[in-house]
């Protein structure tokens, strides 16, 4: 993923210091293709989805895939591997079934690609957005100064209107993944003490998506 310039693209990521190399996401479809790695623990996996095709078959199909890609890379069984998700709360998963080691995971969902975030060392957040023209959001900057701080929305003013909309999903996935790795619903601006480090995934062109860890 290209990065802004200049001091803008460090106020829009909360960044001090040039961010880590881009996370890569393991496509899964029948199978993993080239092995299946984690990198230091954390592993990320997508599920392409039909455009259009919805929430709940987007959330099957990352939860079908999830088990069988752990089972791949752990040397488990697969019905070794349970995945626990009830409504209102993050999901689990446990390595070696109930009672097993619990690793951190989080899901997420945007039309035609679902993301989940695997750590075997802690928490974790993810977030995926798809950047959309922002005149179609025309209240983009009242929901920055609301939802990503004041420092982040001035910071967005100054991008490039050509750049605007990925600078826009960036900062919004970063905001949003870090909520989850510290097991917080999304919520209205507050200042956060450091905790997390933040990622950039390698995705397709026109999506954006972050991934959070324990700093």
């Amino acid at each position: 993923m290209g990065r802004l310039s200049g001091g803008a693209g460090a106020a829009v990521n909360g960044a001090t210091a040039p961010a880590p190399a881009a996370m890569a996401v393991h496509m899964w479809s029948n199978g993993p293709g080239p092995a299946l790695v984690p990198r230091d623990g954390v592993l990320v996996i997508g599920v392409a989805t039909a455009a259009g095709a919805g929430r709940d078959l987007a959330r099957r199909a990352i939860r079908l895939a999830l088990p069988q890609a752990m089972a791949h890379c752990s040397g488990l069984a697969p019905e070794r591997i349970a995945l626990r998700c009830a409504p209102g709360r993050a999901p689990r998963l446990l390595l070696g079934g109930e009672g097993g080691a619990e690793a951190g995971l989080s899901i997420s969902h945007e039309d035609g690609l679902s993301l989940a975030a695997v750590n075997l060392h802690g928490a974790v957040g993810v977030d995926l957005m798809r950047a959309q023209d922002l005149h179609d959001l025309p209240d983009w900057r009242q929901l920055a100064i609301d939802y990503l701080g004041m420092a982040v929305a001035k910071a967005l003013a100054d991008v490039a209107p050509g750049g605007r909309a990925l600078a826009f999903a960036r900062a919004w996935t970063a905001r949003e993944a870090e909520l989850k790795c510290r097991g917080l619903a999304l919520s209205e601006w507050t200042p956060l003490a450091p905790a997390c480090r933040r990622i950039g995934l390698a995705l397709p062109a026109g999506l954006s998506g972050t991934l959070a860890l324990p700093a």
